[in-house]
Order: C-alpha cells, then sequence, then structure tokens
C-alpha cells in the first residue's frame, strides 16, 4: 500500500537548507509505483508541532516565496494518469465507474502555461524545468526539480507572480548554486506553450474518494503541436486502491495508456523536433539489512519505472532504442518474477508473468530488424564494397521492419496491454504477492534479503558453471544454453548484488558477467541473423548473392571471436563470487 512516510522529505539536490515554509508543510514522499507526472503523495502533518503550525498560519493559496536559505516544502498527491484518444474523452466520461458514483457534473477551468528555458536549456539539463500557469486571473510560478536516482519523485514549488512572465529571482533558491550564475548571463525564453480544458469531478467509493480530471487540449512550440489527451486520478481521501479500481474499469471500458512522461518532457521534445527518450534501467539500491518483502517491491518498482519509461519512445517507433529498452525491462519484470517464484505459490505472479511475456513476443521481430538493419547490414556492406545486392537486401529487410513494427504497435495499443500494465501497477502498490501465501511462505518474506540472495546466486551460478564445462567443445546450442543461464544470472545480479555493494568483489563479478554475455550475445545475434535471412525469401539474384555475403562474413568471424569467448568464460568462471565469506573479505 502506499503510506505516508514519517520521516521529513528527502532534500532536493542543489537545493539550501534551513527550516521549511510554514505556508505548506506537507511532505514529499515517492509515489513508488504507477504514478502520472505528479508524482508525490498528500500526507497530513505528521507531529503535534506541525498540527499546531498549520492552525495558526493563515491559509494560502500558494506556497510563499522560499527564503534564501531554505526551500518551501513541496504541496503532494497521489495521481494516477491515463492517455486517452481525444474522440473517446466523452465516452469515458460517461463511463458507469464516474457517471454511478460522481458526486455532481463537476467543474470546468482553462488552464495556459508557458515553460522557460535558457537558449541551452540549461535547466532542462540539470534536471529542472520553470513554467508559469494562468487559470482565471491567477499566475503561479512552478519549479520542478528531480531527486537523483529517483525519477519518480519531484520537488515543486509554487509562488504567485503578477503575469504570465516568470520571475527568476523566486526560482534562485531551488537552482543550483553552479547554475546560478550561468542564469544570471542567459536569458530566459518561452520554449513551448500548454493550454488545456479540464473538466474535474469527484468520485466516490467506498475504498476511497478520488479527484478525475479530464483534460483536453494541446502543446504547442513554434509551428508545431502535439494533442493532450488525458484522465488524472487523484486520491482525496481513503486507500489508494481506489484510484487502480477506477483505472481498472475505465481500462475495461475502452483504451487507456499509464503514462509518467511529464507535460515538461512532451513539449522539449516537441520543441527540439526529438522522438522520446528511452533510458537504461537506473540501478538498484538495496540496503543489506532489507527484508526480502522490502527487497521484492523495491525490484518490481525499478523493473515497471523501467516499463514505463520505455513506452513512449517503443510507441513512437522514431527511435529504435524504444523497442529495445521495452523488450529490455519485459525480461527484468520476468525475471524478477521467476525469483519471486523461488518463495512460494504467490498471488498473480503466473498471470502477470504470462501477460509479460505476451507482450515481449510482440515485440521481438521489431527488434531482430532493427539490428539487422542498423547494425549487421550497414556493417558488412561497408567491408564488402565490391559485393552488389546490399541495397536491394536493405529494402527486402526494411519491408520486414516495417511490418514487425505495425506488430508490435499493435501490441502496444491492444487493451490488453493496458489492463496488464494497471494490475501490474496495482499489484505492486498493494504488495498483492502476500495475498493467498501460505504461513511459511509470508514468514520467510520477513527474512533478510541477504540470506535469499546468496541461495538463488548459488543455484544460478552453479547451473551457468554446469552448461559451461568443456566450454572449448560447446555446439552452438550448448553456447545457447549457457548464454540464456548467464542472462538470467545478469539480471539476478543486477537485482541483488546491491546488497553487497560494499565489496570490491561485487564490482568485479559483475564486470566480468556482463563481458561474458555481451561475448555470448554476439554469438546469438548471429544465430538471429540466420534466420531472418533464410524468412526473407528473395528471389533477386543480387540480393541472394548479398545475403550469403553476409552468412559467410558471420560464420568467418564466430571462428575469430572463438579465443576472446573462451578468455571471457576463463575470466567468468576465475571471478570470486561476492556472496561468499571470501567475498566478503575483498
Amino acid at each position: 500500500m502506499l503510506k505516508s512516510d514519517a520521516a521529513p522529505a528527502r532534500k532536493t539536490p542543489g537545493a539550501p537548507e534551513a527550516h521549511t515554509a510554514v505556508g505548506n508543510t506537507k511532505r514529499t514522499q515517492l509515489l513508488t509505483g504507477f504514478t502520472g507526472q505528479c508524482e508525490e503523495v498528500s500526507v497530513e502533518p505528521a507531529t503535534v508541532e506541525e498540527r499546531a503550525a498549520l492552525e495558526q498560519t493563515p491559509s494560502q493559496d500558494v506556497t510563499p516565496a522560499p527564503s534564501p536559505t531554505q526551500p518551501a516544502s513541496p504541496a503532494a498527491e497521489i495521481e494516477l494518469k491515463l492517455l486517452v484518444g481525444a474522440d473517446r474523452m466523452a465516452h469515458f466520461g460517461a463511463a458507469p465507474v464516474i457517471a454511478a458514483n460522481a458526486r455532481n457534473k463537476g467543474t470546468r477551468k482553462r488552464l495556459k502555461s508557458v515553460y522557460y528555458d535558457t537558449p541551452e536549456r540549461a535547466l532542462r539539463r540539470a534536471g529542472l524545468s520553470l513554467r508559469v500557469r494562468q487559470s482565471g486571473t491567477r499566475f503561479v510560478q512552478t519549479v520542478k526539480t528531480e531527486v537523483a536516482d529517483d525519477p519518480l519523485r519531484r520537488g515543486e514549488w509554487e509562488a504567485s507572480v503578477p503575469s504570465l512572465a516568470p520571475d527568476l529571482a523566486l526560482a534562485m533558491p531551488f537552482i543550483p548554486e553552479k547554475l546560478r550564475e550561468r542564469l544570471g548571463t542567459q536569458p530566459l525564453e518561452a520554449v513551448f506553450t500548454a493550454d488545456v480544458h479540464r473538466h474535474t469531478r469527484i468520485v466516490d467509493l467506498p475504498s476511497g474518494t478520488v479527484e478525475v480530471a479530464c483534460d483536453q487540449g494541446e502543446l504547442t512550440a513554434g509551428d508545431r503541436s502535439v494533442p493532450v489527451s488525458e484522465i488524472e486520478l487523484e486520491l482525496k481521501s481513503g486507500s489508494a486502491s481506489a484510484i487502480y479500481e477506477i483505472a481498472l474499469r475505465l481500462a475495461e471500458h475502452g483504451t487507456v495508456k499509464p503514462s509518467i512522461r511529464s507535460k515538461s518532457a512532451r513539449g522539449f521534445d516537441l520543441a527540439a523536433d526529438l522522438p522520446p527518450s528511452a533510458r537504461r534501467p537506473r540501478k538498484l539500491r538495496l540496503d543489506p539489512s532489507v527484508t526480502l518483502d522490502e527487497a521484492f517491491a523495491t525490484i518490481l518498482r525499478a523493473c515497471f519505472l523501467h516499463l514505463l519509461q520505455s513506452l513512449p519512445a517503443a510507441e513512437d517507433g522514431r527511435n529504435p532504442e524504444g523497442v529495445h529498452q521495452l523488450r529490455v525491462s519485459l525480461r527484468r519484470l520476468r525475471s524478477a518474477l521467476d525469483l519471486m517464484r523461488s518463495v512460494g505459490a504467490l498471488s498473480n505472479l503466473e498471470a502477470l508473468r504470462s501477460e509479460a511475456k505476451w507482450l515481449a513476443q510482440g515485440l521481438s521481430a521489431a527488434r531482430d530488424w532493427d539490428v539487422f538493419q542498423l547494425a549487421t547490414l550497414p556493417a558488412i556492406a561497408r567491408a564488402c564494397p565490391s559485393v552488389a545486392g546490399f541495397d536491394a537486401l536493405g529494402r527486402a529487410a526494411a519491408q520486414r521492419q516495417a511490418e514487425a513494427y505495425r506488430s508490435a504497435r499493435h501490441a502496444l495499443d491492444d487493451r490488453r496491454c493496458s489492463l496488464f500494465l494497471i494490475s501490474l501497477g496495482g499489484w505492486i502498490e498493494t504488495r498483492g504477492w502476500r495475498n493467498g501465501v501460505a504461513a511459511q511462505d509470508l514468514g520467510r518474506l520477513a527474512e533478510p534479503a541477504v540470506n535469499f540472495a546468496e541461495r538463488v546466486l548459488s543455484e544460478q551460478y552453479a547451473k551457468v558453471l554446469k552448461r559451461g564445462r568443456r566450454f572449448k567443445s560447446l555446439t552452438v546450442d550448448e553456447l545457447h544454453r549457457v548464454r540464456l543461464a548467464t542472462k538470467r544470472l545478469r539480471y539476478l545480479s543486477e537485482f541483488l548484488l546491491p546488497l553487497y555493494e560494499d565489496r570490491k568483489s561485487a564490482r568485479k563479478f559483475a564486470r566480468r558477467l556482463a563481458g561474458l554475455q555481451e561475448e555470448l550475445g554476439v554469438f546469438n545475434d548471429m544465430a538471429v541473423t540466420a534466420s531472418l535471412l533464410d524468412g526473407l525469401g528473395t528471389d533477386d539474384r543480387d540480393s541472394a548473392i548479398a545475403a550469403a555475403a553476409i552468412a559467410g562474413w558471420q560464420a568467418r568471424a564466430s571462428i575469430g571471436m572463438q579465443q576472446g569467448l573462451q578468455d571471457s568464460w576463463r575470466d567468468f568462471a576465475a571471478a570470486r563470487v561476492p556472496w561468499s565469506r571470501q567475498g566478503e573479505q575483498s
């Protein structure tokens, strides 16, 4: 479940220290699972002193300007964002879950926002955004900051301003000191605008009260624009399960897509005419004293975050890294769910794993053709300039690549995908794996995660060594089995080695494991290339010659790689495992 945190909010990097402004003493808390763009959780003041401070302070519409030594505490909320088709917004507004439970017809307002930055985008590069929003006759300036290693969390500070023009002096306390001097010499410019019409209704369910905001409008940068059409579900009281209940019932009513991509990110990409970025997964951080239950929650949140971050680029299709990272995120998720199998029969685990596998299968062909078109084909064509037919082969492959991307988009647009994502987010946030767990298994969840890690890492490591016996004489099929076992160990290591982060052996083992997996991956890419060429079925003579050249080139390359692969295996097998007692001393 989502809970308030009794500890003070973490300080935002670059923000100075001092006492919190009394106008807003609510705390920031990470919405650790399914979030929209406001990733903070609204909680009541945790101490008597905080409540007294609020009672003695006049209410204010916005947070007052911070002191030079301390930023004001950010406002907070639990929110889930769903993207919907613009022509379907009224359809969702009339959905039974809303129509039957809304208090009234709600309110409507227009929100106009201007986002600012320097010509070199100094604020964006530093993880900051600055906007001024107009609602009626009121103008509010907002600064948002990212927290290192935690992209779901934002610091957010607001102050009244007289117009849509920004007041940089009010923002300076929240800007890193090394950036302030640069801002003094670089003027701010309006980068893009957001013009949104919002219809807000309050929905009461037995599990909680949720504000449902239907937003429609557009983002505009110069002569380019993109539509905004989304439903924001914000918890006002009760359990966070109310949000997921509404989201699931809306998903059953029609196609909705969860998103954690902010309007700021969309607008800056629009202004630069760039596709959505696709990030690699962030490195996990696990305290060695953490329980297995908490470790599972942290691992799953990280997998889910990576999945949601990869979705926009995969759907857009212009950046091939999008499909690649989305496939990686799904493999990581399945590995995490496989890891949890070791505890026992956990509620809904198999169903979620099956859905993750289904979605990954819908993306596989697109990624395979991306690798062929962007890496394999051009590299060999440059190396063999006298061979005709590479252009014709590329055109035939491009058709298959386009077909594969259409299949991938079909899977991502499928309502089944939406239901899977929302169900997964709710399952993680409510720690649904606890439901129906046998008493003995529930007790294991409360044990230290390091005990579990030592067992599962040792077991998988032993499997890799067993499959790699007499490594020099292994066949291609046997090397493939070693690769699969190695890949599983790699994911388990990414999840669990952070428990041993203070040991040098952990870093060395991770490097050698990654090196071995990379070498084995090259062999797998060659096998995939062979299957793609076999299925291409072109009758063009020149294309056939080019295909034969690729097959011959890779066959020769595989022979030359044998020594490097054997060296990687030897280094890996000789590495000291960090979860052993010997590893503890290194």
